[in-house]
C-alpha cells in the first residue's frame, strides 16, 4: 500500500491542532482548520449537536469551551484513507474529559471521530467532523475540584450570569 506520507502527517497535525485549539479556546487558529462550508455532528449520551458552516461551528465552540470550563481532548489511533489526491477520510479514537464549573458536572468519555478532509490551496482542512460516543459518564459535583491551573479561565469566553 503506497500512502502519500507527507499528506498523512499533515492530516494528523490538522487533527492534533483541532484538539489543542478547542482545549485552549483558540478560535482564531481553529477558524483556519475548517472549510467555509464545514459541518459537524457530535452525538453523546444525552445530546446531539449539529452545525453547518464554519461561523456557526466556531460560535458554538466558543460557548462550549468557556471560562468556566476545563477540557482535555486526546485523539489516537488514526485510520486515514485517501479517496483522491485532494480528499481523505479519517477515523480517530477520542478520549476526553470536561469539567463545567458553571453547571457543576464532569463528563468523562470516549468516542470515535469519523472525519472528511479536503486539500485546498495545498492545505488540508476539515470538511466534516463527527463523533459518536463509545461511553460517556456524567458526574455532578457540589464542591469544585481543587484547581491549581485553569487556562480557559483566562482565555475562554466569559459567560453571563
Amino acid at each position: 500500500m503506497a500512502l502519500p506520507l507527507e499528506d498523512l502527517e499533515l492530516i494528523r497535525r490538522l487533527k492534533y491542532r483541532y484538539c489543542r485549539c478547542i482545549d485552549t479556546a483558540n478560535l482564531a487558529e481553529l477558524r483556519e482548520l475548517f472549510t467555509e462550508d464545514a459541518s459537524v455532528c457530535y452525538v453523546g449520551g444525552s445530546y446531539r449537536f449539529e452545525a453547518k458552516g464554519r461561523d456557526e461551528i466556531l460560535g458554538a465552540l466558543e460557548y462550549a469551551f468557556h471560562a468556566d470550563a476545563i477540557a482535555v481532548h486526546h485523539v489516537n489511533h488514526p485510520e486515514i484513507d485517501f479517496v483522491s489526491d485532494h480528499e481523505a477520510t479519517g477515523v480517530w479514537y477520542l478520549k476526553d474529559w470536561f469539567c463545567d464549573l458553571k453547571h457543576k458536572i464532569i463528563t468523562d468519555g470516549a468516542a470515535l471521530y469519523r472525519d472528511r478532509y479536503v486539500k485546498r490551496e495545498n492545505r488540508w482542512l476539515i470538511q466534516h467532523a463527527a463523533y459518536e460516543r463509545v461511553y460517556e459518564i456524567v458526574t455532578p459535583f457540589t464542591e469544585p475540584p481543587n484547581i491549581t491551573a485553569h487556562y480557559l479561565a483566562k482565555h475562554g469566553k466569559k459567560l453571563p450570569g
